[in-house]
């Protein structure tokens, strides 16, 4: 079992026990279940408005396209290459990973990593399911990556970030494990001005992708602190479901965006 070192959270008054448990609870539920109720929305339809091609969903495991819960399209900005080794941070049940690896090819490698057990145990089976041999579902936090430094060509994550308490951390680490001139392509949910203090500290807020929402331009420093240049920035068509969530979005000008950066 990998676990991760405690590492005092980035913001004062939040429980990283009870964020992480509600996290995982939260997207346990979007695994068993995508069907049901909740704040953001679901599936193949979500997936086609943020411009991913209907030719690559047909081609990767119906269940994952169903279970997609990502905010914008990590894929068409990563301009993913035969034989390019990928990591997903937050790989969920594995769309973004199947599509990576139809990209990178058999002499490709896409590495998943994900908390959530449900999600990884459907990501695991699909896998098997569609034989994609190289593409490698492991349990671990973004936080501290079980991955060897300077071995990752590209790295992808989609929605996952703004539920992590610890973003430096997150973003120190993706720079430690991509090579030198390496792409991070992030879809993430930001805020225009900083959230207050009861939003931030509610578990609850931040399984429901809003409570921890960074500041963009805060966002923007941590990733340039870490060792990268921002290249591009594309908003990207995402709304949320739920009249609390879309009230949120009004109120602070919460919004998701699609970020590509390079190692220097």
């Amino acid at each position: 079992m990998y676990t991760t070192p405690e590492i005092p959270t980035s913001f004062p008054g939040v429980n990283p026990e009870l964020l992480r448990n509600n996290v995982k609870h939260m997207y346990r539920e979007v695994a068993r279940d995508p069907r049901g109720t909740f704040h953001f929305e679901l599936g193949r339809n979500l997936a086609e408005r943020l411009g991913y091609q209907k030719e690559e969903l047909d081609k990767v495991p119906f269940e994952s396209v169903e279970s997609f819960a990502g905010v914008g399209n990590v894929i068409s900005m990563a301009n993913i290459q035969e034989g390019d080794v990928v990591l997903d941070l937050g790989s969920g049940s594995g769309m973004d990973a199947f599509i990576a690896a139809l990209k990178a090819g058999k002499t490709g490698e896409v590495f998943g990593i994900e908390m959530t057990d449900a999600q990884l145990e459907k990501a695991r089976r699909l896998k098997e399911k569609g034989s994609f041999n190289q593409t490698y579902f492991i349990e671990g936090e973004i936080e501290s990556l079980p991955i060897i430094s300077n071995t990752i060509d590209t790295i992808i994550s989609n929605g996952v970030i703004n539920l992590s308490d610890r973003k430096k951390n997150v973003f120190k680490e993706a720079a430690r494990v991509l090579k030198p001139g390496g792409k991070l392509v992030i879809s993430d949910i930001l805020s225009a001005e900083k959230l207050p203090d009861s939003i931030t500290a509610d578990a609850n807020l931040w399984a429901a992708c809003i409570g921890g929402a960074s500041e963009i331009n805060e966002y923007s420093d941590f990733i340039r602190h870490a060792g990268f240049e921002i290249k591009s920035v594309l908003e990207n068509p995402y709304t949320f479901l739920s009249s609390s969530a879309k009230g949120a979005t009004e109120k602070y000008g919460i919004q998701s965006l699609t970020i590509l950066a390079i190692k220097n």
